[in-house]
């Protein structure tokens, strides 16, 4: 089920990026030859006036091809005949800026359906922390962390909601974090068995409480719990839009600073890869997050787009920021870039890209093991 939805966001994801560049590549009189979700050979497709629309083997991406785009293609343009209604229809014909707004759409989509989905979720509802002042009685107490070597670490989930607690023969339900805390510690050193809901289903736990945990109070027994009341919060139409352009500038602007960081640490050798995940580890991460419903989902999607228009944006060969490089240099120059040194550094990076993702796939495989 995960591999699916993991195939679900991702032939959302591409078709958002690719559609991007071919409504932009139409719109500025480009001639779009083939629009492709996955990558050769070809599954099945459809023509629609002078593009042909397929869908692919390899599902990982996809691709629009623009008459003309490929650096090769471009500098044997001169030497063959067209139709009349094809002359000046080339990407390498048309204006530098049609060039760069063809390049930047497929980011620009992805960021703005992010946008979409961050607004969705908070009309629909987003799970809030709130405090127990506040807090009504929709709201729920869930596992924010555990205390490495606590009694409840590896024993009581992260993002479990806790349901109820019974010890002595007493016993409290639907308690907040203060209740919870004082239950335990009231009962302590006895076991405390804890009734919670995890991934829609209910368990129980036996957690015996310790002390000598808490640094600033040896004396005090805990279970090794951080707790929150969680409900969700919905909001009006425009306060959602407002709040979801919040939501994805903040996350662009982190995800570019972590990027970069790591580029940065990758350079001297001191990147940590332990926490980046490829295709494997997102299909899990995909599963988590639909497990909790589809507010995480669609979180989780706008995430992993944001993702993609920050990579996409990076200046390196084959991607949409390194073929925004050279559209910029010829702008400058006013001079085109040989076509077979292009194609050669394109080739290079699209190698190396591919290199990248064999090491990320072997480390996700790893740890999985």
């Amino acid at each position: 089920m995960s591999i699916i939805l993991f195939l679900a966001v991702l032939f959302v994801l591409v078709l958002v990026h690719e559609w991007g560049h071919y409504i932009t590549a139409k719109k500025t009189g480009m001639r779009v030859d083939e629009f492709a979700i996955g990558f050769p050979p070809k599954l099945f497709g459809i023509k629609r006036g002078e593009t042909d629309f397929n869908f692919n083997l390899f599902p990982i991406g996809g691709y629009v091809k623009i008459f003309g785009e490929n650096a090769e293609e471009a500098a044997e343009m001169g030497s063959e005949p067209r139709a009349p209604q094809d002359v000046g229809r080339a990407f390498s014909e048309r204006p530098k800026w049609a060039q760069a707004v063809v390049l930047l759409a497929g980011i620009t989509m992805n960021v703005l359906f992010a946008w979409f989905l961050f607004s969705v979720t908070q009309m629909v509802g987003v799970p809030t922390a709130v405090e127990e002042s506040v807090a009504t009685e929709a709201a729920e107490l869930y596992v924010a962390a555990t205390l490495s070597g606590a009694p409840a670490d590896g024993k009581l989930p992260v993002g479990a909601v806790v349901l109820g607690a019974e010890a002595g023969g007493e016993r409290i339900e639907t308690p907040n974090a203060t209740e919870f805390s004082s239950f335990v510690t009231t009962h302590a050193p006895a076991p405390v068995t804890v009734n919670y809901r995890f991934k829609d289903a209910q368990e129980t736990v036996i957690l015996t409480p310790v002390k000598g945990l808490v640094a600033d109070d040896p004396e005090r027994y805990i279970v090794g719990t951080s707790l929150s009341l969680v409900e969700t919060q919905q909001k009006s139409f425009f306060a959602a839009i407002g709040s979801g352009f919040t939501t994805t500038v903040h996350g662009f602007a982190g995800i570019s600073v972590g990027l970069a960081t790591l580029i940065k640490e990758a350079f001297v050798g001191q990147a940590d890869l332990t926490n980046i995940a490829g295709p494997v580890g997102i299909v899990g991460m995909v599963g988590d997050a639909a497990a909790f419903g589809i507010v995480p989902l669609l979180t989780f999607t706008a995430i992993i787009s944001l993702n993609l228009a920050v990579v996409n944006l990076l200046p390196f060969p084959a991607l949409d920021g390194g073929r925004l490089v050279f559209v910029i240099i010829e702008a400058v120059t006013r001079k085109q870039v040989p076509p077979q040194w292009t194609g050669w550094v394109n080739a290079v990076g699209f190698v190396l890209l591919l290199l990248m993702m064999l090491a990320v796939t072997y480390n996700d495989i790893s740890r999985l093991l």
